[in-house]
């Protein structure tokens, strides 16, 4: 059985440094670089993430590996993008991000996390919406094996570069 804990404060700078070395590794080819770096400069900062930590609003959760290094994160809280007209955001929440190390995919550390991640959002709400983008194929199918469906098209901004995320939706 995979671990998973609550991030503490101690974690933020940790928690930070591994969201930008996954989305560099998973996306950082798409963007020019003046692009990325001015998205990844205020993306997830460590007061940030401090303060998220400190908010009962949000909960982020980690898998760890040894000696202590993150294997995978996961991000939940209230919602914070505009979704379509037609998608109710009374009584829903979001996963923000679900990240997890390339050595650790396939392990099952994706799907601890997104156990626990669906089990917190099921004691706050009726709804559960994320956004991934609309080329990444490998998280659209993890998502749909949970029961996501896409409702809409999210306009993701990287500096100046303008991607199309999908929303995906779960009711609880």
């Amino acid at each position: 059985m995979t671990a998973i804990q609550f991030a503490e404060p101690a974690d933020a700078e940790a928690i930070s440094a591994f969201a930008e070395a996954s989305f560099k590794h998973t996306f950082g080819h798409l963007y020019d670089p003046a692009d990325l770096a001015a998205f990844l400069a205020d993306w997830n900062p460590p007061a940030q993430l401090r303060a998220q930590i400190a908010n009962p609003d949000y909960a982020i959760a980690l898998v760890r590996g040894e000696p202590g290094t993150i294997l995978g994160f996961i991000k939940m809280g209230p919602v914070d993008f505009d979704l379509p007209p037609d998608q109710p955001t009374d009584d829903a929440v979001e996963l923000h991000q679900l990240y997890v190390a390339e050595a650790a995919k396939g392990t099952g550390v994706a799907a601890a996390l997104m156990d626990w991640g669906i089990a917190w959002a099921r004691a706050r709400a009726s709804i559960l919406y994320l956004s991934v983008f609309v080329d990444n194929d490998r998280a659209q199918a993890f998502y749909r094996r949970y029961g996501f469906v896409d409702v809409g098209r999210n306009a993701f901004r990287v500096g100046n570069h303008i991607d199309e995320d999908r929303f995906f939706r779960l009711d609880l």
